[in-house]
């Protein structure tokens, strides 16, 4: 018989998910939809950068990026990320590993929409991860691409979605004394039944 009750009672580590980040959206200060995005280079040197996830479908997680950045590099490069969230305020976090894929279609097109005007020229003047020569020179890119593009510019095709598949999810709670409670969720390919496992703090 299973012990997984309250919060991380349910067949759906997606709900649980969800679930979670809709109860540190009450008590974090900024940002709870915050993770921290590990990848690894093609010498096998890891990195690792705070993104914001934009997307918990029925089946993935996706965030949103520059194409020619150094984590869609590695990224494309290894077909493989992970990331953790996690939450001071109700002592609870969340690690994901699993595969990647760009997600550029229609979904990119509306959130990129739903972003504020200077976010989306920002995206078009912004060559990340790439050097910069000063920031007067960055602003100044901005205002190039504000009169080029006007009030309504579309996606750049080098700007879209990464969604995150996961092979493996676990829950972490903070519990009295470190015996923390921690629940991995694991399979071995995407669409295949999830096994759970409680583990040692």
């Amino acid at each position: 018989m299973s012990d997984r009750t309250g919060i991380f009672a349910g067949d759906d580590p997606f709900a649980i998910t969800r679930l979670w980040l809709k109860e540190a959206e009450k008590t974090e200060p900024n940002d709870p939809n915050a993770i921290a995005l590990a990848t690894v280079d093609r010498d096998g040197l890891p990195n690792v950068r705070m993104v914001l996830l934009k997307e918990i479908s029925e089946e993935a997680f996706t965030f949103y990026t520059n194409y020619g950045s150094s984590k869609v590099e590695e990224i494309t490069y290894a077909g493989k990320a992970a990331f953790v969230m996690h939450w001071k305020s109700i002592r609870r976090q969340i690690r994901v590993r699993g595969v990647t894929e760009k997600a550029d279609g229609p979904a990119a097109d509306a959130y990129f929409a739903s972003r504020s005007l200077k976010s989306r020229l920002g995206a078009w003047a912004s060559r990340q991860s790439q050097p910069l020569a000063s920031r007067a020179a960055l602003i100044a890119e901005v205002a190039r691409v504000t009169a080029e593009k006007g009030v309504a510019p579309a996606r750049p095709p080098f700007w879209g979605g990464v969604r995150i598949t996961p092979l493996e999810i676990e829950f972490w709670a903070d519990g009295p004394f470190r015996l923390h409670d921690r629940f991995r969720w694991t399979r071995k390919s995407a669409g295949e039944e999830w096994g759970v496992q409680r583990l040692n703090p």
